[in-house]
């Protein structure tokens, strides 16, 4: 399937910034599930001043903010084409090593509630266990746009009983970790059939199994993850593949407004 996207995010402030760096995680790279045809992001108010791939894998742009800009605006388009091979990434490739996967992150370290959803469940074929937490953690947790927030727990967020795609993702990692895989989130687009536009990216989780890689589980939506999904970004939870965070100085209030488009 050939996915058009366009992301555009709108920062507007108050006054005049001084000082404000950017760093971008919104370009896809071609893997076994996806071939990117085309890419491209463009900045007003702001200069691209270096690339790079992190140490997730991940194409990272560096942003610096005009001298006394009053707004950034940050369009990344292009077009992928994805393929479903049922949520199956294939083998690990990145500079991290495996098993550093395995370990906790400030946003997804387990408490009793995660500890106790991993280990009841059922033993079995390793996919068997992984469809299992996917599906437990659907409906432990109601999808509820706004309940959270980026620096929100895994832990909290499922003592909550609700949360949106990323603290469903992150509850999937840390209790996957608890089970003995190595997990790792994944931040990415996501085409509804009856929904092009979109107020906000799209993430889930993939565990690495053995024999298969690294296998995909969207628990936010209850499925693997097909040739709908277009994947940017990875990394132990949310900040490590966040598509935009930074930093700035000044007083003045922010703004900002997101705009996403996913169409076939």
């Amino acid at each position: 399937m050939q996915l058009k996207i366009s992301h555009v995010t709108e920062y507007a402030y108050a006054q005049p910034v001084r000082y404000a760096l950017q760093r971008l995680r919104l370009t896809p790279q071609n893997s076994p599930l996806q071939t990117v045809h085309s890419w491209n992001t463009e900045v007003e108010g702001g200069t691209v001043e270096a690339r790079y791939v992190d140490h997730f894998g991940n194409m990272v742009e560096l942003v610096s903010a005009s001298r006394d800009t009053e707004a950034i605006k940050v369009v990344a388009s292009g077009i992928v084409e994805t393929y479903d091979k049922i949520g199956v990434s294939g083998p690990h490739k990145a500079y991290m090593p495996l098993w550093l996967y395995q370990r906790d992150s400030a946003l997804t370290k387990p408490g009793k509630l995660i500890r106790e959803l991993a280990r009841g469940i059922e033993k079995g074929k390793p996919l068997d266990q992984l469809h299992s937490l996917k599906t437990e953690l659907h409906q432990a947790m109601a999808y509820v746009p706004g309940a959270t927030q980026t620096q929100t727990l895994a832990e909290d967020a499922l003592a909550s009983g609700k949360g949106v795609c990323q603290d469903h993702a992150q509850a999937f990692v840390a209790a996957a970790r608890v089970m003995g895989f190595p997990a790792r989130y994944v931040s990415g687009y996501l085409m509804m059939e009856d929904t092009p536009n979109q107020a906000a990216s799209h993430a889930w989780a993939e565990a690495h199994v053995d024999g298969l890689g690294w296998v995909g589980f969207d628990p936010a939506n209850d499925i693997s993850p097909d040739d709908r999904y277009v994947h940017i970004a990875y990394g132990l939870d949310y900040k490590d593949a966040a598509p935009i965070s930074g930093v700035r100085t000044g007083t003045g209030e922010e703004q900002l407004a997101v705009r996403i488009t996913v169409e076939q």
